[in-house]
């Protein structure tokens, strides 16, 4: 399809770079990624680089195991009579829901976990006494969920709900669960307090709003025509189950468990920093579910190859169609980046949404997420935070700074040491003076 570079992606790169460069996170890099996802950017910068195939093949590895995991999932514990590779085929179909699924994002390595949680959730409606392990297991891969991926948190109330309602938990078991949950999270605060970034962590990860500072790459309209074919195959899939098939009281467990997913699942989108078709990966558990129960009940060998080929074709078609729109150039569209790239091999700094120069060049500063650094580069009140940006401009000196949006043709009247560093080159563009 030749899918161009997208902004998030060259994002995650340049934090692995920055990183892998000796950078800290939070305090050297501005930005609300998640740490664990940051640390999986690090590694793979540390290894091969700024290498846009790593990200795919890696990505393909992760989306292959959930495929597997899920239908190994609802095969093993029954969720159906018959065992089959149905729930494989309709994943598989979803993940060309649009072209960014197929992404290494901090979305797809965050719902890796709540597919693990899932399962141990899973094992809770099958066996009469209580696992001690699994119900660690369950606090523990949600927690690892959020470390990656913030807006995942919002499957706290989904573990508590379903673990008191569906599961059964005791009292005691509930904490165990919370115990585990909160606990990579803690890990987390412990090192970037030993590193001194804990304010900056707990600033930019958990406190840093997510309406100022988010990025609409896509509008909610974009969203529920990608999302419309999928949801209306599983209210479907949701009326066959319950109409023609009555099901053991394991299954009613896992329907509510499913269902109670379901719900949950799409307020991720409130709290996500980028709003992208990628984001709603972690609903494709859900959707697999319901989905393979045309295929599994349906009887009428006529209805049923119906609904199968209109599946195979109108979902990767709406995917498809996405693709080739979203290609197109488009002035106002902030997600795919131009090829166009100019000073190759220099240390630069975009402030603005369009970080396209980064292309071949390194970032130099803090400031990765414009929407984020915005409020530190323009609280001219602050001599504190004025003194912190000169110090960072001084340290790294920019070649070429990008000023899309003005911000700091801004801060070159209340900074005028920066003034005598840089000198304007065309509109928006400013030069380190070499003397």
């Amino acid at each position: 399809m030749d899918i161009p570079l997208l902004s998030p992606e060259l994002s995650w790169m340049l934090i692995g770079e920055r990183m892998s460069a000796g950078h800290f996170l939070y305090v050297d890099i501005i930005d609300d990624i998640g740490p664990l996802s940051a640390y999986t950017y690090w590694a793979i910068d540390l290894l091969v680089g700024r290498s846009w195939w790593t990200y795919k093949i890696l990505a393909s590895l992760i989306i292959l195991f959930q495929i597997y995991y899920v239908n190994g999932l609802l095969t093993q514990y029954r969720a159906f009579e018959e065992s089959s590779y149905i729930p494989g085929l309709v994943m598989v179909i979803l993940f060309h829901l649009s072209f960014d699924f197929l992404t290494l994002s901090p979305m797809l390595l965050g719902s890796t976990f709540i597919v693990l949680a899932l399962g141990q959730l899973f094992s809770q409606t099958l066996i009469n006494e209580q696992n001690t392990e699994s119900i660690l297991l369950v606090g523990i891969f949600g927690g690892l969920a959020v470390c990656f991926h913030f807006p995942l948190l919002i499957f706290l109330p989904f573990l508590i709900i379903t673990g008191i309602s569906v599961s059964g938990f005791s009292f005691n078991q509930l904490l165990l669960a919370l115990f585990g949950y909160f606990q990579p999270f803690l890990l987390c605060c412990i090192y970037f307090f030993w590193i001194g970034a804990f304010q900056e962590f707990i600033n930019e990860f958990i406190l840093a709003t997510r309406v100022r500072g988010s990025y609409p790459h896509v509008t909610y309209i974009d969203l529920a025509i990608i999302i419309g074919a999928p949801l209306a195959f599983s209210v479907f899939g949701y009326l066959v189950g319950t109409v023609s098939k009555s099901i053991t009281v394991n299954q009613q467990k896992q329907k509510q468990l499913m269902i109670i997913f379901s719900i949950i699942a799409p307020l991720s989108i409130i709290l996500a920093n980028r709003r992208t078709p990628y984001q709603m990966v972690v609903f494709l558990p859900g959707l697999t579910y319901f989905i393979s129960q045309i295929f599994v009940y349906v009887r009428n060998k006529k209805q049923l190859n119906l609904l199968f080929y209109l599946f195979i074709l109108l979902v990767p078609l709406v995917g498809y169609s996405w693709a080739i729109y979203k290609s197109q150039p488009n002035k106002n569209w902030n997600y795919t980046l131009n090829e166009d790239t100019k000073n190759q091999g220099k240390k630069i700094l975009v402030l603005g949404d369009d970080i396209s120069p980064y292309q071949g060049n390194t970032l130099a500063s803090p400031y990765l997420n414009y929407r984020l650094s915005k409020r530190v580069l323009t609280n001219y009140q602050s001599h504190e935070k004025m003194i912190e940006v000169y110090l960072h401009f001084l340290k790294e000196k920019p070649e070429v700074i990008y000023d899309q949006e003005g911000t700091f043709s801004e801060l070159l009247q209340h900074i005028p040491a920066l003034a005598e560093m840089y000198t304007k080159k065309g509109q928006g563009s400013y030069e380190l003076n070499n003397n």
